[in-house]
């Protein structure tokens, strides 16, 4: 079984979106998506600095755009069949079926809410502009950051972030959670880490995601989505909230809007994947983080990662050596 999965927020890097725009019909659909959302994807994902893209509002329709585009390239179409089916850029079919299942990490939950056919393209990234627009207003109140714990004790970890006022917002499995508050917190944080944790390594992210600093930005999307009539999913869609499956559109659109101010189990995702089946996992453009983390935690299931257009090739192997008939 193969699970197609996206990154979140931090894995964006300057230029990434340059090879991309170079295949076929890209450039045109990301202007299209540009005009939708009133921002400047393609200016961003091509000549924009790592500062610029840092921006919560930026970063995040950017990386849900790259996700969408790289799936794309390869055929990945939810709109046009009850399933998710994967063909060649050109059209022609390289496997008949679709991933078994699909989810995303924190703002990658949307790109997966597309492959899924719970929400169109367009409408994706116009929640996650609003999305993006309203946590940066929210991470403006106070000066707030986040951090990931690299080894250690989930436990441990737990209590001593607790400890310091922190909150553990990404547990990610794999010996890594991710601590998120203001920056006077994740200061004492460095200085006091958590016993057995071998380092802290702050993140290129302006805010604590999925903390209660969020907690406006809710009220913002909650709004935004009411105004939404979503699909209930195509293929099995693995929430962030508890690693559980969702049956329906309603239900997902609902946790994407609260998970803006609560912690993302990630961990939880990959049990999940492993009670599937999962044989495989794919990570969309910008890809990398999450398969360093299967790697680890899921290991004899393979992983590939898109990280440019060369990729494709080997992505679409593993497409028909896993994907379900």
């Amino acid at each position: 079984m193969l699970v197609l999965v996206a990154p979140g927020q931090g894995a964006q890097t300057p230029g990434f979106l340059t090879p991309w725009l170079e295949l076929p019909g890209a450039a045109d659909r990301v202007a299209a998506w540009s005009d939708a959302i009133g921002l400047d994807l393609a200016h961003y994902g091509t000549q924009a600095d790592a500062d610029a893209i840092r921006d919560t509002a930026v970063a995040q329709p950017l990386l849900v755009a790259a996700g969408i585009l790289s799936a794309a390239a390869l055929g990945a179409n939810p709109f046009a069949s009850p399933t998710l089916g994967f063909a060649r850029a050109g059209g022609t079919p390289i496997a008949a079926g679709s991933p078994g299942a699909v989810a995303g990490h924190s703002v990658g939950e949307f790109t997966a809410a597309s492959f899924a056919g719970i929400l169109d393209d367009t409408a994706a990234l116009a929640l996650v502009r609003k999305r993006g627009l309203a946590m940066a207003d929210a991470a403006a109140v106070t000066e707030t950051g986040m951090s990931a714990l690299l080894g250690g004790d989930p436990e441990v970890s737990v209590a001593h972030l607790e400890k310091l006022g922190l909150t553990p917002a990404n547990v990610n499995g794999a010996g890594q959670i991710v601590a998120a508050g203001t920056l006077e917190q994740l200061a004492a944080l460095a200085e006091d880490k958590p016993e057995g944790v071998r380092k802290v390594v702050a993140l290129k992210v302006a805010g604590a995601f999925h903390t209660h600093h969020m907690a406006p930005a809710v009220d913002v999307l909650a709004k935004a989505a009411a105004d939404v009539t979503p699909a209930d999913p195509k293929v099995t869609y693995v929430s962030n909230k508890d690693g559980q499956a969702v049956a329906t559109g309603a239900e997902v659109l609902d946790r994407l809007v609260g998970q803006v101010a609560n912690p993302v189990r990630w961990d939880l995702c990959m049990e999940t994947f492993k009670e599937l089946g999962v044989t495989a996992l794919l990570e969309v453009c910008p890809g990398g983080t999450l398969t360093g983390l299967a790697k680890r935690a899921l290991p004899g299931v393979k992983t590939l990662a898109l990280k440019t257009p060369d990729d494709l090739d080997a992505a679409r192997e593993l497409i028909a050596e896993h994907a379900d008939a």
